[in-house]
């Protein structure tokens, strides 16, 4: 798989961003998500999977502007 990158809303070329792949589909860097209660909340998280926590404006990335 290979990633593009969409856009971030650090101003850098850091977290939180947004990727898009060559598979469609896309790729977020967050922060790690380590607070019990949101943990809690979850559904289903399997073995495979991760979560981060990353604003509202990297999202909108994803519906941006091409270059």
């Amino acid at each position: 798989m290979r990633l593009r990158l969409l856009g971030t809303s650090s101003g850098k070329t850091g977290c939180p961003a947004l990727y898009e792949t060559d598979r469609g589909t896309y790729v977020v860097q967050g922060k790690l998500l380590n607070d019990p209660e949101a943990i809690a909340d979850l559904v289903d998280v399997r073995d495979d999977e991760f979560y981060v926590e990353v604003p509202p404006e990297v999202l909108k990335l994803a519906r941006g502007p091409r270059e």
